[in-house]
């Protein structure tokens, strides 16, 4: 077993910095929303009844959540592993599609940042080995730098 130079999936919250604090926002003010003193104080600011309050906070709270889980399924399904002698990427939830690409056939690995994923400490990594199209593309990882020095490729740019 080779040893290990970089393993990481996407991060959630480095994808989807301002994202991911609103569904955060959303979920805890809808649960806080939903509750019977809170829904009766605004039902009362807003002439309704609390009911369709509470049932509205209720709601922005399970959207927040299931938003946040798609995100962060998303995120699990790609991941990464860099070995002296390859590198594999693993893509899928039920199924898997497993590319492994030897160090040596690595032509060359580009890292694009936007700033925010600068700050964040993200970035997209694609790795080509032949022809003009990437083999590999892998968005929002951690210390994408680090695949960039981790690779044949990346060492010889």
């Amino acid at each position: 077993m080779s040893k290990v130079l970089y393993e990481a999936s996407p991060s959630l919250v480095r994808m989807n910095p301002f994202g991911s604090f609103l569904l955060l926002l959303g979920l805890v003010g809808g649960m806080i929303v939903a509750t019977p003193p809170v829904a009766s104080v605004l039902g009362a600011i807003l002439m309704m009844p609390s009911a369709p309050v509470s049932l509205g906070g209720l709601a922005l709270a399970a959207l927040s959540f299931l938003w946040l889980l798609v995100w962060y399924i998303q995120t699990k399904m790609d991941h990464l592993v860099i070995k002296p002698d390859e590198i594999v990427w693993t893509h899928g939830l039920l199924s898997k599609q497993y590319t492994e690409i030897a160090q040596s056939s690595i032509r060359s690995v580009r890292v694009q940042q936007s700033l925010l994923q600068r700050i964040m400490g993200a970035g997209d990594v694609f790795v080509y080995t032949a022809g003009d199209m990437p083999e590999v593309v892998i968005r929002g990882l951690p210390s994408p730098e680090l695949v960039r020095q981790h690779t044949s490729g990346g060492e010889r740019s």
